[in-house]
């Protein structure tokens, strides 16, 4: 039944074109701005560097006894993956980074490719994230939505202690500026005394210098804001605001595309959404004994494909990536100005307290175990070191 599912979901050439036309029109990427005309080279480089998680097959089965691919059913599990990643590579690496075939990359980058291979012991592998779906209600082999594939990265970045995201998901098409802010610092910074302290040590020392040993303990802030943007189909009037969000330098894209068939959306032309797709199944790469990962499978080196936007599946959830509370803060004041403001029906709502009429926000911790047949890493740092046991909390 699987292969059978997989069939069905062979994209119908009609829905994207592979050149990207003769036009004046800017193309933009995940807040960058690109001209067909005169750097079209530039565009393909930009897009090829995002990394590009797609189907796997042979590899181990998951939960010991379960699928050893992922074709047919993991394609949301896969776009998150690249949201996720694209969110490590702007911590470590900042979002100009580039890839080139057979060209040495900083370990930084083997460390962030490593986190997603397709084993159990790895931090947001396809492992993890299945075993993960089961406390969300879905079952090893079933597809997810938008929203549930948000809710696994944020219980799975609990666990990684590398990269130390703080991971939002906001609720009821609303972000909320003081929770967000509440999670982001760190318990000790997050008192009034030592929240005040470290913006006066920041604004002493300047924008771009510090102490030693000064933490202000601000941890990089993954946004994410799953939307109903229609009921069968896309509205219009939010075509606009949309396409806005792939414009803000915070922008990750959005993860979407046509029922049971996900597709990453890293940016537009006119109204054409431009996306990664999943649907390829791959054989399993393993990192190398020196701790490097055969790469070249990992980056899309096509013309990538694009669709009509009304032909997007209402469902979605928007991406943004600050890695600093500047970043937030700016990202906040163009929701403000481009979004908010010119929007007769909003996309999404951003107000600056807790609703009273809301639980009380408690900044999430590492979660009690609730799954079952599922195996969480303790942390990434662990994880790393390669000469010793991994140590592996049975949930």
């Amino acid at each position: 039944s699987v292969l059978s599912r997989y069939e069905n979901q062979i994209t119908i050439l009609s829905d994207y074109l592979e050149e990207f036309p003769e036009t004046d029109e800017p193309v933009w990427i995940l807040g960058r701005q690109h001209h067909l005309n005169t750097d079209k080279s530039k565009l393909l480089l930009d897009i090829s560097a995002r990394l590009w998680f797609t189907y796997r097959r042979k590899f181990s089965p998951i939960g010991g006894t379960g699928p050893s691919s992922d074709a047919g059913w993991g394609c949301m599990l896969r776009c998150g993956q690249m949201m996720l990643a694209q969110a490590l590579i702007c911590r470590h690496l900042g979002r100009d980074w580039q890839w080139e075939k057979h060209k040495k990359q900083p370990e930084e980058y083997h460390r962030i490719l490593r986190c997603f291979l397709d084993r159990k012991d790895c931090c947001y592998s396809i492992h993890q994230m299945a075993q993960m779906g089961v406390g969300e209600g879905k079952s090893i082999g079933e597809w997810f939505g938008p929203n549930t594939v948000a809710q696994v990265l944020k219980k799975l970045a609990l666990f990684d202690e590398w990269n130390s995201l703080a991971v939002y998901v906001s609720m009821d098409n609303t972000v909320v500026i003081e929770d967000i802010k509440k999670m982001c610092w760190s318990p000790a910074q997050s008192s009034g005394v030592a929240h005040s302290s470290a913006h006066l040590h920041r604004s002493a020392l300047g924008p771009n210098k510090n102490t030693a040993g000064l933490c202000p303990g601000w941890k990089p802030l993954l946004l994410i804001i799953p939307l109903r943007l229609g009921i069968n189909h896309i509205n219009p009037v939010y075509i606009d605001a949309f396409k806005e969000c792939f414009k803000m330098p915070q922008s990750l894209g959005a993860l979407g595309g046509k029922p049971n068939n996900a597709y990453y959306f890293i940016g537009f032309l006119g109204n054409e959404l431009i996306y990664l797709d999943p649907h390829t199944t791959q054989s399993f790469v393993d990192s190398e004994e020196n701790g490097t990962v055969d790469d070249e499978s990992f980056h899309c080196q096509q013309a990538p494909h694009r669709m009509k936007i009304m032909n997007l599946d209402p469902s979605v959830a928007l991406g943004f990536f600050c890695k600093e509370e500047c970043d937030f803060d700016n990202w906040c004041s163009l929701v403000q100005k481009e979004i908010l403001k010119q929007q007769s029906l909003r996309m999404f709502e951003l107000v600056q307290k807790h609703p009273p009429h809301w639980p009380p926000f408690i900044p999430p911790s590492k979660p009690e175990v609730t799954t079952t047949g599922a195996e969480l890493i303790e942390s990434t740092d662990k994880l790393f070191e390669l000469e010793e046991e991994f140590e592996i909390l049975s949930v």
